[in-house]
């Protein structure tokens, strides 16, 4: 490698790291591209995602008779994003100038890269509560074709052709342990070169050392991502105040080498964090009973209909329904235990449930329209959520409520649930059904819901009873917290560089993904409206390799 001179490095070969290096190639920009995985982990987390991207006002939207506008998402950002700090200037900037991409160029730019979406337009983060609060007012969840690897592959195809070109240089296995900081400017990396690996996508590595390495440009781009895959340091920022104590037991959405470390060697060399007490965590984590990485957790898609009941059996509120509002939902579980359960019935699972992830919908991920239709429209579940019930443990099946509750009894048996108090619950609100008004709130959702032509083809039952035989068996399903997302991080300009923790320009360092919160030090704020992780990779990559 010592004959390949770069301009920039950038340390991180994942989604945010490939548009960064992409960016900087056609301005002319020799690369060297490091990454502690190796060559078959190109791409990183975005791999395994779902593939959505928020945008605003597409052709997609339209033809579903969704009115958007760039003024209607900003809204709909800040009153979800509630900056509140001082050092939120960079963060809202970030946003500000986000919703102008993804209501402008956006579409236009990851289509001419080679993308492509399924033309039912999610509506994700549904809010719930007040229209200047949290959630999305229409849908915005624009799933790509070959799901998270419909993102990933325009991007690693790039990637290889540029190395075969001799634009840049990939460097696998290369672990950056230390930033060399030079009068006060960040000039070159040093690390350790880490024995190869057969190990497939996702599985863990060794990180036995087998040789070391030292690098210098004129820019370094932090590309490598968050903190979710590190459940001490997940504990160690978790904001107590705001959401109540860190559950003991979490599954993990993304691969342990989502460590976090980075974060700690930008700071040792002279970088700023803000924000690090915002996270994004899934309330509706199942462990997978088919793993990759340790821990694994996939998380449930809901629909509308699923009855959710917190770890003392009550049925929860709104907002606290399925798909309205993440992080008020989250507070709601812990504040009676770390665990929650769905109920529901054969037909609204079969209708219904999704799980998030490439490997669990291989329609959307490797098929096509015919694959889509038999998977989502035709008889039962889908393969991968049929899997998870018969195999899965924290599934209960039973053709009555007694038995179901015996079931959920035997999994949680610390956390022991009242058959009378649930069938009252369910009882109550089955009644609820027998004329076209109600007050129940979760019933009003599901009719406000099918309203929409997306929703009523393949995401919502009819309102239904769920004590009638008919609608069986009954399901139960235990929903475990799902670490995911880190929302602070390191805090950068508009531009993309790294500041100082008193707020000044650490020449030569530059940040994108994850590791900044998406842009800024973390341009959600507090809440994300989804289909803006992946959307924020692209963006804040953009911004780093043009300025890089």
């Amino acid at each position: 490698m010592s004959e390949f001179k770069a301009d920039v490095i950038v340390v991180g070969a994942g989604l945010a790291g490939m548009v960064a290096a992409h960016e900087a190639v056609l301005r002319g920009r020799r690369v060297l591209m490091l990454d502690q995985e190796a060559p078959q982990s190109l791409g990183g987390q975005a791999f395994w995602s779902l593939g959505g991207l928020f945008m605003v006002n597409t052709p997609e939207q339209r033809r579903l008779g969704i009115k958007d506008s760039k003024e209607l998402a900003l809204s709909d950002w800040m009153g979800s994003a509630q900056f509140d700090r001082p050092e939120d200037a960079n963060p809202r900037a970030y946003a500000e100038q986000f919703i102008d991409w993804a209501g402008g160029g956006m579409r236009q730019w990851c289509y001419n890269i080679g993308m492509r979406w399924f033309p039912v337009v999610g509506w994700a983060e549904r809010g719930g509560e007040m229209a200047h609060g949290h959630g999305n007012t229409v849908p915005r969840f624009h799933i790509t074709w070959g799901t998270g690897t419909g993102v990933v592959k325009p991007f690693a195809d790039l990637m290889v052709k540029y190395a075969n070109e001799g634009k840049m240089k990939l460097a696998f296995r290369h672990r950056v342990t230390e930033l060399v900081n030079s009068n006060g400017a960040v000039t070159g990396v040093r690390g350790d070169v880490l024995e190869s690996s057969t190990a497939l996508r996702g599985e863990s590595t060794s990180r036995v050392v087998a040789g070391s390495f030292e690098h210098d440009a004129e820019a370094i781009v932090l590309t490598t991502g968050g903190i979710g895959g590190n459940h001490d340091v997940v504990r160690k920022h978790w904001p107590t105040a705001r959401l109540g104590a860190a559950p003991d037991k979490m599954v993990a959405g993304v691969p342990d080498y989502v460590d976090g470390k980075m974060h700690g060697i930008a700071a040792a060399a002279g970088a700023g964090l803000i924000n690090e007490d915002r996270m994004w965590h899934y309330c509706e984590g199942l462990k997978n009973w088919n793993p990759i990485w340790p821990n694994h957790g996939i998380r449930v898609l809901p629909g509308p209909s699923s009855l959710w009941f917190d770890a003392k059996g009550d049925r929860m509120e709104a907002p606290y329904l399925p798909g309205f509002d993440t992080l008020g939902t989250l507070k709601r579980i812990l504040s009676v235990g770390e665990h929650s359960w769905f109920i529901l019935t054969q037909k609204i699972i079969e209708k219904e449930f999704a799980l998030s992830g490439s490997e669990q919908n291989p329609d959307l991920t490797d098929g096509g329209w015919r694959d889509v239709i038999k998977a989502r429209l035709g008889s039962g579940a889908t393969p991968a959520v049929e899997a998870f019930k018969e195999h899965g443990e924290d599934f209960v099946v039973a053709d009555d409520l007694e038995t179901l509750v015996a079931g959920m009894n035997k999994i949680t048996p610390d956390h022991p649930l009242d058959l009378d108090h649930i069938r009252t619950q369910i009882r109550a609100r089955d009644l609820q059904l027998k004329n076209p008004f109600c007050k129940d709130a979760q019933i009003t959702a599901i009719h406000g819901a099918r309203s929409y032509k997306g929703d009523k083809l393949i995401r919502t039952a009819k309102p239904q009873e769920i004590l009638s035989k008919v609608n069986g068996p009954l399901i139960a399903v235990r929903l475990n917290v799902l670490t995911r997302k880190s929302l602070g991080g390191l805090h950068t300009d508009i531009n993309g560089r790294v500041l100082t923790p008193s707020g000044n320009v650490l020449p030569g360092l530059f940040a994108a993904g994850e590791v900044c919160g998406f842009g800024g030090g973390g341009y959600h704020g507090y809440n994300a409206l989804e289909g803006t992780f992946l959307g924020g990779c692209l963006f804040s990559g953009r911004i780093a390799g043009q300025n890089a």
